[in-house]
């Protein structure tokens, strides 16, 4: 990569407290150059500081809070016990004051940063509450008439706190895709220099210089090969599922992973301009596109805020136009005030939230991204990407077939398997991986020689081997048995003893068993499965036959993934992009539900929104039944929080007063702490609901 300076960290202050995680992310991405190494990281650093800086808060409060209740005044009339301390109004206050000032500064400071924004929303209601409530209840304790909130000031912040702790907590920012990104390349190259090799740093590599790249490290730079041919691993960063050869004149891409053979590459791309650093560009890109989705907690909270302050002013001067005393007026809207900004608000959706990650999380799902879990509920167009998600991407034996009645299955693989054990072609690692998993005892051979272009040949026991090509046996006039080629998808080998066939091999990238019954429940809940990979046509439509897919697209570069998510999209499609590889990282940000297998890369997996731990698509399945059963909770305790303001705040307000009823604080006390714990209870109901899909 080039010139990596060090990213430039601007201060933030609390008032960004009250962001979204897409609103971290788009924060984070703005400032990052894709020259640089941290990628991000200050902000993502910055975000993990917020939350122990609300722990730390919060724990406090909740230390003060516990004084402020024990003496109370108003708590001790609901109890029943009476405990005045002397001075028992100006401890309150003090105590109320530090609460107030220190505990409630994150949301002071996010109400300044929504009113300058002119979009207030959560964090304007609460301090607008805690504002009010201090305040006034300051006011009685030196003379104005009146019943103070301050245990109402204390316990509010410190449920907000945790709230907002809880919240913070479930959602890290996206940043550390990018950084995943970036630490695919290595640290340094080996630079050849006439009949010397010097090791550089990647910042010092230029265009046209020559590297050399030893068995099994990473390609530092995009290039073409001089000298060597070897096998290179690219599926982490084009879904081919595996390994491919690659000589003199063929390119290769900067982080793929050499085989066994040493080579020699000539440098043409490097930083800004190299195929990595364009996948990370799109990256950020597609997250920043989706950065723009709205809480909708804080939209209700918006709402509030408007008929709070509505309601409350029109109150206030109602009462002073009926000819009421003014303390009398200002305890009806400070009531109004305090009932307005209920304590379950604060916790309807950061304890669904909270639950529905945990509870899933036991089910196969991680959950980085609250809002596109919720609305998993509107998917209908799944985008997979073949390898690793719908198959298992490793190319495995999928059947061994004998011809010859003196040998079974298991001698066509122990006989095969000697010539194999040495060679890093992947036909060779599938049949030895075979042999590992049956416990079988690879013989000692003599005598090996490769017959070109068409297999390997040795002494085996006595015997004269060959593994060879169908192009091996039509040159040989050898029939080709009608049952070798079941699906188009395989790679055949076949085995010879003394020039005779005695069976084959085929070897596929296997289609995972759990992939046909999870495109069974999509469509049956009339969901599109489509499938985008970067193998040959050939393969790919054998997969798409064989799973009966909607349609497929083959041989599909990173970009084109992007394309085909956002044509999707421009025909009202709800598009969620299942895939596992770096090629996957730009089609998974821009889909509107991004699911990483958890096989796959960690690149994949801090791009996605949702992560399956067990890599099984069934779990995409159970994930759209996850995010109804969240909406469903999310909805139904933002309902319970407000719900109980329809009836309270009018109450409050006073429009029963010419019956002789007016709702007095502590009477509204007890219906915001009763709404507060049927949203807790609620949320729980969350873990039932999701075990028994």
């Amino acid at each position: 990569m080039e010139n990596h300076k060090e990213h430039e960290n601007k201060e933030i202050d609390h008032s960004k407290m009250d962001m979204t995680k897409e609103e971290h992310a788009k924060m984070d991405h703005s400032k990052m150059d894709h020259s640089s190494i941290p990628m991000g990281m200050a902000g993502h650093d910055h975000h993990k500081m917020m939350i122990e800086d609300f722990k730390k808060r919060f724990w406090l409060v909740i230390v003060l809070t516990i004084p402020i209740l024990i003496i109370s005044p108003m708590i001790q009339d609901l109890l029943g016990y009476h405990f005045l301390l002397p001075g028992n109004s100006y401890i309150l206050f003090a105590l109320s004051s530090i609460v107030y000032f220190y505990g409630g500064w994150p949301f002071l400071k996010g109400f300044v940063g929504e009113i300058k924004k002119g979009a207030p929303g959560m964090m304007t209601l609460i301090a607008m509450a805690i504002s009010v409530a201090y305040f006034y209840s300051s006011a009685t304790v030196f003379g104005l008439k009146g019943v103070d909130f301050f245990w109402e000031l204390a316990t509010l912040i410190a449920i907000m706190l945790l709230g907002h702790w809880i919240e913070m907590k479930s959602v890290l920012g996206a940043s550390k895709a990018l950084q995943l990104l970036v630490s695919m390349m290595p640290a340094e190259a080996h630079k050849v220099n006439g009949d010397k090799i010097e090791d550089i740093s990647l910042d010092k590599l230029l265009k046209d210089d020559v590297i050399l790249i030893k068995p099994g490290e990473k390609v530092p730079a995009d290039g073409i090969i001089t000298e060597g041919t070897s096998y290179l691993n690219e599926s982490m960063l084009t879904g081919e599922s595996k390994p491919v050869k690659k000589e003199v004149t063929n390119k290769v891409i900067g982080g793929s992973v050499n085989g066994n053979s040493t080579i020699k590459v000539k440098v043409e791309h490097t930083g800004k301009d190299s195929y990595l650093n364009k996948v990370i560009k799109m990256v950020e890109e597609a997250q920043k596109t989706k950065s723009k989705m709205q809480n909708l907690s804080d939209r209700a909270a918006k709402w509030l805020t408007y008929i709070a302050l509505a309601i409350g002013f029109g109150t206030l001067a109602t009462w002073l136009l009926l000819g009421f005393p003014f303390v009398f007026a200002l305890e009806r809207m400070v009531t109004v005030m305090v009932i307005a900004c209920p304590h379950a608000l604060g916790l309807a959706i950061p304890l669904v939230v909270a639950i529905s990650t945990a509870v899933s999380a036991q089910n196969g799902l991680l959950i980085r991204n609250r809002t596109a879990f919720e609305e998993s509920r509107k998917i209908s167009a799944i985008l997979f990407d073949k390898t690793g998600t719908l198959t298992k991407g490793d190319f495995g034996v999928t059947r061994i077939e004998s011809v010859d009645k003196n040998y079974n299955s298991d001698e066509v693989l122990r006989l095969s398997s000697a010539l194999e054990q040495s060679s890093e072609h992947p036909i060779a690692v599938g049949i030895i991986k075979k042999v590992k998993e049956n416990n079988i005892v690879i013989p000692k051979l003599e005598k090996f020689t490769a017959i070109t272009g068409k297999g390997v040949e040795a002494i085996v026991e006595g015997k004269d081997v060959k593994v060879v090509s169908p192009g091996f046996l039509r040159e040989n006039n050898i029939s080709i048995p009608e049952d070798a080629y079941s699906d188009a998808a395989e790679t055949v080998v076949f085995i010879l003893i003394d020039s005779k066939l005695i069976g084959f091999i085929a070897l596929a990238d296997e289609i995972r068993p759990e992939s046909a019954e999870a495109i069974r429940i999509f469509k049956k809940n009339n969901i599109k499965v489509l499938m985008a990979t970067g193998d040959n046509e050939k393969t790919a439509k054998a997969v798409s036959d064989k799973l009966g897919l909607d349609g497929y697209y083959a041989e599909v570069l990173p970009h084109q993934k992007v394309e085909i998510i956002k044509e999707l999209q421009s025909k009202g499609e709800f598009v969620a992009m299942t895939g596992d590889g770096v090629n996957d990282a730009p089609a998974l940000a821009q889909a509107n539900v991004g699911i990483a297998v958890g096989s796959g890369t960690d690149v994949a997996a801090e791009t996605a929104d949702i992560i399956l731990v067990n890599s099984n698509p069934q779990d995409i399945a159970n994930l759209i039944l996850f995010g109804k059963a969240t909406y469903r909770k999310m909805i139904q305790n933002l309902l319970w929080a407000t719900a109980y303001n329809v009836v309270t705040i009018p109450l409050a307000a006073g429009v029963l007063y010419s019956s002789g009823f007016v709702l007095g604080p502590a009477i509204g006390a007890v219906f915001m702490s009763l709404s507060t714990i049927i949203v807790a209870i609620n949320a729980q109901l969350l873990k039932r609901s999701i075990s028994k899909k």
